[in-house]
């Protein structure tokens, strides 16, 4: 990447540093003549070529970044921070409350399991690497939150000397925002994750704001949600599978899609339309996480008594001990467990466990990012590969359309179309490259805007046009 010309005040450029050909590692870089602001700093996820670059050094000095601003807590959003503090990053991290809360369990979360991957690697000798270690620790992650400083909705904020910034509400999870900066009247938006207008949990995300540029998420830009409710979806699928005397192990995102799954399932047995079996969430996170629904009652559609019919009608499961006494009983029964891509977690002891029986279900609840596990099942396999083990996938893998909290491509296009005005180009990243290019073409088509689909490290002149990073920079 070139070098900043601190001669130039009026100088504002966009870098792409992640989430190009892939929904994970989130990371915009945004530089001025003086300052330098990353926009998300997330982790890669799925194959093995995007996972290395968590190890790689960082495109740029980390010491040379001035701030980060957070679109949200979702680790493909947050988890690379506390090694880019590692590596010398000193700044602020901008971000709202409600993110803050989330990355103060996700965080922790991460460097733990980490740590334990590494220590079990260790143990069965399954890690090319000798001794393999994690990525960050636990304490690290923990002191990464010192660096946090949160703001409002709405509220305008200096993100970095020459760059005001605000954050509006995007529905998606607790917290989420699309970021808005303004450098010398020019103006770029960052999506993030756009929510779904109908969510049961979150509310509609709020229009665009008048932007010159805008960098939005695609994640489901080549496909449409099915029509029909996750509740129906649920009662089908749940019905069948616990009639059987079978176990349903729901890989789960902890933050969001969890709390959706819980929600349903309870109201489900509430109105007896789904045998009342046990209920287990084995996720310490994601238990965490629902108690933060109490805290941010007002940015939710969840009140008092849904949270508490969730509550009654879930076990929670807390210890490790726990967690493998779970694995010796029988169904019926329904586990939620992180993570919701199958690439971490306690959820893999179960699918260990539940997947080569046939009479059990695995109910996939998310977009599955190739090269995960989840993908594999998604695909049809019929073996996985855990902890250096194939283990035989017999279980119906069922996909849930309808528990995406992504919005799918006509809701993409609506929420753009609700801009003010129309954007110089919008860049479509944060989806696989099929998705991002089908985007392009209907937003091409339908609103007649400039879009592109950036590749990894692409750089963008905000006062002009787009230029290829310079290779070995």
């Amino acid at each position: 990447m070139a070098a900043l010309s601190a001669g130039d005040p009026s100088r504002f450029a966009l870098t792409f540093l992640g989430a190009n050909a892939t929904v994970t590692g989130s990371r915009h870089m945004v530089e001025t003549g003086n300052a330098r602001l990353l926009v998300d700093c997330g982790l890669f996820q799925g194959y093995k070529q995007l996972r290395l670059r968590n190890w790689a050094s960082f495109p740029v000095d980390p010491a040379s970044i001035d701030a980060v601003v957070l679109t949200h807590a979702h680790l493909d959003h947050s988890g690379y921070l506390p090694r880019l503090i590692r590596e010398g990053f000193r700044g602020p991290i901008w971000c709202t409350d409600a993110t803050r809360a989330l990355c103060g369990i996700l965080l922790p979360d991460s460097g733990r399991l980490l740590e334990e991957e590494a220590g079990y690697a260790n143990r069965i000798g399954s890690s090319r690497h000798h001794p393999a270690e994690p990525l960050y620790t636990e304490k690290e992650a923990r002191a990464c939150l010192e660096r946090f400083r949160t703001v409002p909705f709405e509220q305008h904020f200096a993100a970095v000397p020459g760059i005001q910034a605000f954050l509006k509400n995007q529905g998606h999870i607790l917290g989420a925002a699309a970021v808005t900066l303004d450098h010398g009247g020019i103006r770029i938006t960052f999506s993030g994750d756009i929510g779904r207008p109908n969510d049961p949990i979150m509310p509609a995300p709020a229009p665009p704001a008048e932007s010159d540029w805008i960098v939005c998420e695609s994640t489901y830009g080549d496909r449409h949600h099915p029509p029909g409710s996750l509740k129906n979806e649920l009662e089908s699928t749940l019905s069948s599978v616990l009639g059987r005397n079978g176990v349903a192990v729901i890989p789960a995102f902890a933050v969001g899609r969890a709390q959706l799954l819980l929600h349903t399932i309870a109201e489900l047995q509430q109105d007896g339309a789904i045998p009342d079996t046990p209920v287990y969430l084995n996720s310490p996170m994601a238990t965490d996480v629902t108690d933060l629904y109490h805290r941010y009652a007002g940015q939710h559609r969840l009140d008092a008594g849904a949270l508490e019919n969730m509550r009654r009608m879930t076990r929670l499961v807390r210890t490790a001990e726990e967690s493998k006494a779970l694995n010796r009983k029988k169904g019926p029964m329904i586990i939620v467990s992180a993570a919701g891509m199958l690439t971490g977690g306690r959820v893999l002891h179960h699918l260990t466990t539940f997947a080569p029986d046939p009479r059990n279900a695995i109910l996939l609840s998310g977009y599955q990012a190739g090269g995960t596990r989840g993908a594999a099942l998604a695909s049809g396999a019929k073996s996985v590969r855990i902890y250096g083990q194939d283990v035989s996938v017999n279980a119906e893998v069922i996909t849930l359309g309808a528990a995406s909290a992504h919005a799918d491509a006509d809701e993409i296009l609506t929420w753009l179309d609700a801009a003010p005005r129309q954007p110089r180009a919008v860049f479509l990243v944060h989806g696989e490259s099929g998705a991002s290019d089908e985007l392009r073409k209907r937003i091409e088509r339908e609103l007649h805007w400039d879009a592109r689909v950036p590749e990894y490290r692409d750089s963008v002149d905000l006062r002009h046009k787009l230029t290829k990073a310079a290779k070995g920079d």
